[in-house]
């Protein structure tokens, strides 16, 4: 074996580990010219191996359902975690990296839920740990962050980094669908899940604001602490009336810098149809940076897939291999930042993060209403920027009232909200919607 070649091990083939395979064998040539490494797939692990039809396999050469043929294999240089899941995946890792193996791996949910074990084992044991794949797919952010950035203080993020999410949020705007029927054509389409629960709920996207949002921010973010919402009850209503206001509904990641602590949330929001994040559409996602000397840039493409985040795996062996080949392990920490993996800022309270809001009341026609729920709003310091109300009525005499604030706290709007929902001329539950960039 020759100093240049580096001997690569994988476990889990699913549609990742198929991605990483595909890129690695036929773009060998490509990368060892702008290398000089040889990437060598030596071993596949898989429970399944032995059902999977794959011409790509017949390049690898040793099949295994056991990861620990990887793990204990001393020729192995690097070792790529693709199985996904918290369990045994986290034992893989660690059990790599305690044998003095770098790893590459995309597990966004375990990093963001339980990476702390992880970000320290690497470090005590002096082996790299890339996990570009694990946000925004093949889009470069996590080394940009890392590397490119290192710079400049980065004081807010935005994100649109699920796109089952956005796909279904585009034909509820483009086709004038219901959320129900835009999930299932998504299911249709191969973009979500039977269960597309961590997709439209926003966890998946929940998990990747807390990984950018502790290497931008110089800290651990403890995921229980990051505000979760989903998008499965916004109805094509809603989306109407944001068209109504030059505006877009997007399910958007958000991480913000403040003096004293940090903002880390994920929400259906309402931006205006002039920012650069409401152009990305369909399965796409994009990660908008504000820094504080290089300003604002943008990052954009496919998010998901096997191919992207094949790439990005890819990416990070490479930057692997680099290091081994100048033996400088710890050019770059695991996060960014030479502190120990501690949280270091408080991660601010829904409730007191100041912002305007739409609210949606299914409220009953009758004289006077509106003018009671702009009462209520008034008595939780709430000051209605616009309101619009329909023409039409139902025939149960239902309509939709719409309220946009000017700025205002989280609490107030739900202490507000929650009075109104209880009153007998509100019926249904009041949808909120947070508000940028208006």
């Amino acid at each position: 074996m020759g100093n240049n070649t580096i001997n690569i091990g994988i476990i889990g083939y699913g549609t990742v580990g198929g991605g990483t395979l595909e890129v690695l064998v036929d773009n060998r040539e490509i990368i060892k010219d702008k290398t000089g490494f040889d990437l060598r797939v030596k071993s596949v692990a898989d429970l399944k191996i032995d059902e999977i039809d794959d011409g790509y396999l017949d390049f690898v050469d040793n099949k295994t359902t056991d990861a620990y043929d990887i793990i204990n294999d001393d020729e192995i240089d690097i070792v790529i975690e693709l199985i996904g899941g918290y369990s045994p995946a986290k034992t893989f890792i660690l059990d790599a990296l305690n044998n003095k193996k770098h790893v590459v791996t995309a597990n966004k949910a375990l990093l963001a839920v339980d990476g702390k074990d992880i970000f320290q084992t690497a470090e005590e044991n002096n082996v790299c740990l890339g996990f570009e794949g694990s946000v925004g797919g093949g889009i470069p952010v996590i080394r940009v962050l890392k590397e490119d950035l290192v710079a400049n203080n980065v004081k807010e993020i935005y994100g649109i980094i699920n796109g089952t999410a956005n796909y279904i949020l585009t034909k509820m705007e483009e086709e004038e669908m219901e959320f129900a029927d835009a999930l299932i054509d998504a299911q249709s389409m191969g973009y979500a899940e039977a269960d597309p629960t961590f997709d439209v709920e926003g966890t998946d996207t929940a998990h990747k604001i807390a990984i950018l949002a502790s290497i931008a921010f110089n800290t651990v973010v403890p995921f229980e602490n990051v505000f979760v919402e989903g998008i499965s009850s916004i109805k094509h209503v809603d989306v109407e009336f944001a068209r109504k206001l030059g505006c877009k509904i997007k399910l958007l990641a958000i991480a913000k810098k403040n003096d004293k602590d940090i903002e880390v949330r994920v929400h259906p929001t309402i931006i205006p149809n002039n920012y650069l994040l409401s152009k990305v559409q369909g399965v796409f996602n994009s990660i908008y940076f504000v820094s504080d000397k290089l300003d604002r840039t943008i990052h954009y493409g496919r998010g998901a897939g096997s191919l992207p985040t094949g790439s990005a795996v890819v990416s990070d062996v490479i930057s692997i291999a680099r290091d081994m080949a100048c033996k400088c392990h710890s050019r770059v920490p695991v996060l960014g930042f030479k502190k120990d993996y501690t949280s270091y800022f408080p991660v601010k309270d829904i409730n007191d993060i100041i912002s305007s809001f739409y609210l949606r009341f299914s409220a009953e026609d009758k004289p006077g209403v509106l003018s009671k729920i702009a009462g209520v709003l008034g008595k939780h310091n709430i000051s209605i920027n616009s309101a619009i109300q329909p023409t039409q009525t139902s025939p149960e005499n239902i309509v939709p009232l719409v309220f946009m604030t000017y700025e205002t706290t989280g609490r107030n709007v739900k202490d507000a909200v929650e009075e109104l929902n209880d009153t007998e001329f509100v019926r249904d539950k009041t949808v909120v919607l947070r508000v940028e960039g208006i």
